[in-house]
This record gives structure tokens, sequence and C-alpha cells, in this order.
């Protein structure tokens, strides 16, 4: 199928750009990578009478240190952070992550702001964020808004993102040299979006857990921190007890919906799985793959 028509505008700012998604409000979409929007246009999903293109935006430009933070701005391509050394320094959970995302092709077009924004539940980035605990740089062309990953998404492609604003860059805390990440998904085929997947950091002093955030996505209308699971792991070298304990406890903050491919238990079975892995490759980075 072919896309409806449509208006195309470039946007010369950000405040041009708040300023367009005022006056046109739901009948706007911007348009950054693409790689989801034009997809549902090409399919009579989204019919936007106008089209804004961010593309060029230097504001939402970038990876790079800003003090005590990581800074990646909306428009870095998922390629861009696969490929930082900046990121596969201080941040190797996105590193980690980046080779998941899709196929090579989508990652040379796509963007981390638009994944984010969009909030697919069984995406990569999202979870990045929550595990990684960044904050996001939200801005309506005059004043910037800041909001933790952990806030930012709501429910089902629902996010705290309002109808004028952009979101200009993600900023993530610096790690201590304790901090550890690990992460791993579980797909029918490379490329595909997630049946579950696990972002997880730590900091390990002695064989010992602390700190943790655990986030699975593919397991619910959002990312999903698997509370839980990081009290029973905290203070502990993940012994089979401790182990044993976190995976029981998925049953109680994870309740996954089937789909065509896998049953609820079957997705618990699994983040149980990726569970183990993850701790595993954190308290053995060396052994990891």
């Amino acid at each position: 199928m072919k896309a409806p028509a449509f208006s195309y505008l470039r946007a010369e700012s950000l405040a041009h750009t708040s300023a367009l998604l005022r006056e046109h409000g739901d009948a706007a979409r911007l348009l950054a990578g693409g790689q989801t929007l034009l997809a549902t246009l090409n399919m009579r999903l989204s019919k936007p009478q106008l089209l804004i293109d961010i593309s060029s935006l230097v504001e939402l430009r970038g990876i790079g240190l800003r003090g005590e933070y990581l800074r990646i701005g909306a428009l870095a391509r998922h390629v861009d952070i696969e490929c930082s050394d900046v990121v596969a320094r201080h941040l190797p959970l996105l590193t980690q992550a980046a080779p998941h995302v899709a196929h090579a092709a989508i990652r040379n077009r796509g963007t981390i702001g638009g994944s984010i924004a969009f909030a697919d539940p069984a995406a990569e980035w999202p979870a990045c964020a929550l595990a990684a605990d960044a904050e996001l740089v939200l801005s309506d062309g005059q004043r910037e808004r800041r909001v933790m990953a952990g806030d930012f998404f709501i429910d089902l492609y629902e996010t705290d993102l309002r109808p004028h604003e952009v979101l200009v860059a993600l900023e993530f805390p610096l790690p201590g040299p304790a901090r550890r990440f690990a992460f791993s998904e579980l797909a029918r085929r490379h490329g595909d979006y997630a049946i579950v997947g696990i972002a997880m950091a730590a900091d390990v002093t002695a064989g010992v857990l602390s700190d943790l955030r655990i986030a699975f996505f593919g397991m619910g209308n959002t990312p999903m921190r698997a509370l839980g699971a990081e009290t029973c792991l905290t203070g502990t070298a993940a012994d089979a007890t401790a182990m044993y304990t976190a995976i029981e406890s998925l049953d109680e903050d994870m309740h996954p919906d089937a789909d065509l491919h896998s049953s609820a238990a079957a997705k618990r079975h699994m983040a149980g799985v990726l569970l183990q892995r993850a701790v595993r490759a954190i308290l053995n980075p060396e052994a990891a793959p």
C-alpha cells in the first residue's frame, strides 16, 4: 500500500516545532528516522495531515559527556550508539543492547528518541533507559522539563510527553567503578521484537550485589522493574536460595499477557531464564559471550 496524502514541513528550531504542534494538534506527526512512522503510513495505520521533519535540529544531536552524565541526543541513530567509543566506555549496557535493535538497515536510520517516544513495550531502549536510571529532557520550545525514565512510560504506547513537547535528549548518570551491566533477550528471529528481554544494572563488591535495577521488556504494557527480584538479590552473591527466591518473585511482579507465540506462563519462565543469565553475566563478566 501507499501512504495517504500529507503535507510536509521542515522544522527550523525547537520553538518552530512546538508552534507547529500547537497549531496542528493531532493532525501532525514528527518525522526523525521514520522507521516506525513511514511503515504505519504505508499500512494506512496512521493518517496525519502534516509531517514535521525535525531531522536537521542541531539541539537534538550529539553523544557526549556533560559533567556527571552521558548525554545522548534524541536524533542519535541506533548505529551511532552501537559504534560510539564514549558509550562503550561509560555505559556498556547500551553497547550490548544496540545490536539487538531490529536490523542494520533500520539501525542506520532509526533514532533513540523515536524509539523512546513511541514506547513500544517490546523495544530495547525504553528498558535500558529504565535500568540505567536515565533522565529524559523534554522541551516545548521555550522551557525544558525533565522526567525520570521510571515516570515517563505510563501505559501501552502512552508516555508523559505532552502534545506540544519534543524529546530533546536522554541523560544517563555515569556509573561508578563497581557498576556492571547485562542485557539479554529472546526473540523468534534476530531483529524481531523480543518476546521477553532484560536490562540489568548492579554494583558488585567482593562478589556481592547491591543497588540493583532490573528492567524487563515484553512483559507488560511498559518496561517494568522487577522490584521483588531486586530485593531478593540485594546483599547476596546470588546463591541458589537467593536466585530461586528472586525467580519466584517474578510471578508477583510480572503479569504478562499471552500473545500469538507465547503463553503468559511461558513468558514468566523465559523471564526467569533471562534473569539467571543476566546475574551470571554481571557476576562473571569475563565469561559472558
